[in-house]
């Protein structure tokens, strides 16, 4: 098999799963830009429960991302992300057939139980060799930014067709899809050829939350999110008060969304080619706290709300690209697994405490104090993340042994000494190690008795 290019497996692996995250993410985006606008319509609402039905979704992608995680290496993955898809449709066919604002929020706490990104992730780490694992998750991640630009301009779209109500079930099809295409595209994996370094080892979780590197990005995703979720409790609104009809909000965004796209590719190439990447990711922290203090004053003007808008985006889109891939390079041998499924904890939960809040400061302070929020939360980011450090470019190696021919501190001393190691994990009961290496590191030096895993 030629090591440099994904086999067929592979390219249908990865094809099948970026069509069911872009599925399944659609469904999720297309009520952002709306969902604000039209619960006026559901008895009971007020700002804070129309926040709290945008973002509570958040609250159960939270709480079951690392459980769902590691329920699906035991059982398998298939069976948890068919089951949290028929949960995500179940919520949705609830909060389109409510009459009140409670019930949309049950609706949408129903649909965040179907938390299985964490899965998701594992699968693909299932169905790809390490080294093509990068390049798979680019291809996921280029999945859920397309579905969230097409989500920004058809969500408006369809509302003002079918109204939300119609926009739920059209989320509650959309998983169902999802389901199909999980059951006869989506290859499963050999039971004997799942990657550990994809489970959510519970033992590893405690250095995952001691490692501040790990800390900084998952502060980052839960900040990036929950500023998103504040800010359109309020900007679909906005954007109405300056005479946009609801159907025409799609001429806003679409624009917008090609924009930011156009402007984030340069910086992404300028990022990697020049290894400058933390003085990108710190750029665009800082351009969102400026577009967002700058919002305090100059929220109610249509122009400066499109510019701001289009450079958020710009920024947003770099940061959510930017995140899982430095998770992915930071993490500790062995240790993704995990590292993904506190990563989107944090990412989801972000949302929801975004959402909740945002409702609740919005309706107390309005306009302003929720971009004032929203400020200090992007600024105090910023101030976290200056002391990131940007990892080396490296591999991951799995080394097996035979029992009783090394113990793990001894042969954690042995192959560290060897030029061109990083880091290393050593599973001593299950006889196997997970080594990250500079990517010249010459295999030949591993000591006698240690083989390298395929």
């Amino acid at each position: 098999m030629n090591h440099h290019t994904m086999s067929a497996a592979e390219r249908r692996s990865v094809a099948s799963l970026a069509t069911l995250y872009a599925f399944r993410m659609l469904g999720l985006f297309m009520l952002l830009p709306v969902l604000s606008l039209y619960a006026g319509e559901y008895s009971h609402s007020t700002p804070m429960l129309v926040g709290l039905a945008l973002g509570i979704y958040g609250l159960g992608q939270a709480a079951l991302q690392v459980p769902l995680g590691m329920l699906s290496d035991r059982i398998g993955r298939k069976p948890v992300i068919i089951a949290g898809l028929l949960l995500f449709a179940a919520g949705g066919i609830v909060a389109a057939s409510a009459d009140n604002i409670v019930m949309v929020i049950f609706g949408r706490l129903l649909q965040g139980t179907g938390a299985i990104a964490s899965t998701l992730t594992a699968l693909l780490a299932d169905l790809t060799r390490e080294q093509h694992r990068t390049k798979a998750m680019a291809a996921i991640g280029g999945s859920i930014g397309v579905s969230f630009a097409v989500a920004m301009v058809l969500g408006p779209l369809v509302a003002s067709e079918v109204g939300v109500s119609g926009l739920f079930l059209l989320t509650s099809i959309l998983a169902v899809i999802g389901v199909v295409i999980t059951i006869w595209l989506v290859p499963t994996p050999n039971t004997g050829g799942i990657d550990a370094d994809s489970q959510s080892l519970s033992g590893l979780l405690s250095r995952c939350l001691r490692d501040s590197d790990l800390m900084r990005l998952n502060l980052g995703i839960f900040s990036l999110h929950a500023v998103l979720m504040a800010i359109f409790v309020a900007v679909p609104g906005l954007l109405e008060d300056q005479g946009l009809a609801r159907s025409d909000h799609w001429k806003m965004y679409l624009p917008v969304m090609l924009l930011a796209f156009i402007g984030m590719v340069p910086l992404i190439i300028v990022a990697e080619k020049y290894n400058r990447m933390k003085q990108i990711f710190l750029s665009a922290i800082t351009a969102m706290v400026v577009v967002l203090s700058a919002a305090i004053f100059f929220a109610q003007d249509y122009w400066y709300l499109l510019l701001m808008v289009t450079i958020f985006f710009v920024a947003f889109n770099l940061l959510e690209a930017s995140l899982p891939s430095l998770v992915s390079k930071t993490v500790y041998p062995g240790g993704k697994g995990t590292a993904m499924g506190v990563y989107s904890t944090f990412q989801f939960f972000g949302a929801f405490c975004g959402g909740a809040l945002g409702g609740g400061v919005f309706g107390r302070w309005g306009v302003s104090g929720l971009f004032v929020g929203a400020a200090i939360l992007a600024a105090v980011w910023l101030f976290v993340a200056w002391g990131m450090t940007v990892p080396p470019k490296s591999e991951n190696l799995v080394l097996y042994w035979q029992f009783g021919a090394w113990d793990a501190v001894t042969l954690r001393q042995e192959i560290l000494s060897l030029p061109g190691t990083f880091d290393m994990t050593v599973l001593e009961s299950e006889q196997l190690a997970y080594l990250r290496v500079s990517a010249d590191f010459d295999t030949a030096t591993l000591p006698d008795g240690v083989r390298l895993g395929s």
